[in-house]
């Protein structure tokens, strides 16, 4: 997973294996441009193959994780930023473009967070709208601080929730509550995000990264071929049948019972030890 400084992001890796994706365009309050999202993408592909990687967290600088799409037309770059694919164009200029472009681009972010196998952490400093919050909506765990706010209001333009919010939103809320939360363009605080199942916890602004990082910590200490296949058997179990879902533990049971990890696991428990996983 390379690090440094990418069109509108930066990246850098912390022991055990924790990646850490940080917006850094705070005077634009870390609006996206689709070379950012297609240089995330192919960030957090690189994550997944590499092996030294255990856990993404993302999170911003100043005032917002990411306040959605950047409209100004400007580009990202400058302070030695590299592009990691070329510029394809805009690509929203009738209809047909507008549908690629979303399922290209906006839609495939979302999408590639959503598939890593291995575990991710939003860390919302700030207003995470629109794409902003469907981003964080697409992570494993969702950490807030007290600053933080979170809605869609693509409304108020006449615009949609278009790169996957009203699914994940449904997800996590229902169908009821995600009509409400879309339909009166709720911009909502930590506080309320916490009562709603938005954000697993909220901690203050200055405590908001450590959190971040000591989860992230937590997390990748963990068996991580195990926890893997359980994050990728519990998201097909939202979408299966009660069969299917038990056939889909069965056969990744299958491999992660004769993984080391699980002799390991066993043997800790045994000497009344902490159990030291990951070893292979």
């Amino acid at each position: 997973m390379e690090t440094g400084k990418f069109r509108g992001f930066e990246v850098a890796l912390h022991d055990p294996g924790i990646g850490l994706i940080t917006f850094n365009q705070p005077d634009r309050l870390n609006g996206m441009t689709q070379g950012l999202k297609r240089d995330l993408v192919e960030i957090l592909t690189e994550a997944q193959m590499d092996h030294a990687v255990r856990v993404i967290v993302i999170t911003g600088f100043g005032k917002a994780f990411s306040a959605g799409d950047d409209i100004s037309g400007r580009p990202l770059g400058g302070d030695g930023a590299r592009a990691l694919v070329p510029d394809i164009g805009r690509g929203h200029t009738d209809p047909i473009g507008t549908y690629s472009a979303l399922r290209s681009i906006s839609q495939r972010l979302n999408w590639t967070v959503r598939e890593l196998d291995k575990l991710t952490i939003a860390a919302i400093n700030g207003f995470a709208i629109q794409t902003g919050m469907s981003l964080a909506l697409s992570c494993d765990f969702r950490i807030a601080s007290e600053d933080a706010r979170i809605g869609s209001g693509t409304l108020r333009f006449g615009l949609m929730p278009d790169e996957g919010g009203q699914y994940l939103l449904v997800q996590l809320l229902g169908v009821a509550k995600a009509i409400d939360f879309l339909m009166r363009n709720r911009i909502v605080s930590a506080k309320e995000a916490l009562d709603l199942g938005l954000v697993n916890e909220v901690v203050p602004s200055d405590q908001l990264l450590d959190r971040a990082l000591e989860l992230a910590r937590e997390l990748a200490e963990g068996p991580q071929v195990a926890m893997r296949m359980l994050k990728r058997s519990i998201y097909n179990a939202a979408e299966m049948s009660f069969a299917g879902a038990l056939d889909d533990i069965a056969a990744k049971t299958a491999v992660t019972d004769h993984h080391p990890d699980a002799r390991e696991g066993i043997a800790a428990f045994r000497e009344k030890r902490k159990a030291r996983f990951n070893g292979a």
